[in-house]
């Protein structure tokens, strides 16, 4: 078994709230480390699949941050580049629902600068899996290198993709532009309905998973909040209920539900190529998991996946990723 079948590459970001302590004339911010990419990896490192990070990390205070809470999690940085740039910020205003809207700062920052030599380095030599996606896949100038580097773990791992629209710092018509590129080399892709409306305004889901297999991608993940998800396998259609939650916020709740998919696929051996091998019934039991670790997820501040031990019910925990 490779000591990392799953690589996660994307972005760190340093999300901010508003602290509940907030005097009079001034805003109090209080700073959790997350972005999309990062959340999924600290997600499956919890659950138990062997994990590693490629980012690149700041020097300054948030990226301290994120290696503490990165390495915390069991994730490798091995392989994680020493960045000159600073940090990436987002600042969250919460809804009384929980719904999370940000504003970013993030012109020039650590997160977008990837050059070819830097990931021309890795070795994918046992690799199961490569997730991207979010922010990475669309900024530049780093985005072509990472497209350059999925398609090449392309010829021997299962990639998956979580494009994360955030229309604030990208417009959707550039995620439009390149998401049949992306489902040419990705075999799972997995967005929101918010995404997806974005994406394809007033497209039902299941036309737009059709035209997303005809683009060359087998697995297709539309989550859909407290009524759970909708999952296309070549056209097979599986539909998985959410628990009922208490909702404290839904700050990283696509990001764990894409890492309790990937585990659960991971650890019944069925990553590591095209997902010939992967059925309906399959997708439905790693789609039940996954809903089960993003509301966890949701029943807590902040994007903090659970555990293993977190995870009581039918099933219990899941087993690590084989490979």
């Amino acid at each position: 078994m490779s000591p990392h079948p799953i690589t996660v590459l994307g972005e760190c970001v340093a999300d901010a709230f508003t602290a509940p302590q907030s005097a009079a004339g001034e805003l109090a911010l209080r700073v959790l480390p997350g972005g999309g990419p990062a959340n999924t990896a600290v997600a499956l490192a919890r659950l138990g699949t062997p994990t590693r990070f490629l980012a690149r990390l700041s020097g300054d205070v948030f990226g301290r941050l994120f290696r503490d809470r990165l390495a915390g999690s069991g994730v490798g940085l091995a392989d994680a580049v020493a960045a000159a740039e600073p940090s990436t910020l987002a600042v969250a205003d919460l809804a009384p629902d929980g719904q999370a809207a940000y504003t970013f700062h993030a012109e020039g920052t650590a997160d977008w600068q990837w050059t070819p030599a830097e990931l021309a380095a890795v070795d994918l030599t046992g690799t199961a899996c490569v997730h991207s996606g979010s922010l990475a896949l669309v900024r530049e100038p780093g985005a072509p290198v990472i497209e350059e580097f999925l398609a090449r773990a392309s010829a021997s791992a299962t990639v998956s993709l979580d494009p994360n629209v955030r229309p604030l710092l990208v417009p959707p018509a550039v995620y439009r532009e390149r998401l049949g590129r992306w489902c040419g080399t990705a075999d799972i892709l997995r967005l929101s309905e918010e995404d997806l409306e974005l994406l394809l305004p007033g497209v039902p889901a299941e036309r737009a998973c059709d035209d997303w297999h005809a683009a060359g991608v087998h697995l297709v993940v539309v989550t859909r909040g407290a009524r759970g998800a909708l999952a296309s396998l070549d056209g097979r259609r599986v539909t998985v209920a959410a628990p009922r939650t208490e909702v404290v916020d839904t700050v990283g709740a696509g990001d764990s539900f894409t890492a309790g998919l990937l585990h659960h696929l991971g650890g019944r051996g069925l990553l590591g190529g095209r997902l010939d091998r992967v059925g309906p019934q399959d997708v439905a039991d790693a789609c039940a998991f996954a809903v089960r670790v993003a509301a966890l997820t949701c029943s807590v501040p902040g994007p903090n996946p659970p555990w293993p031990g977190q995870l009581a019910g039918p099933g219990g925990a899941e087993p690590a990723s084989g490979g």
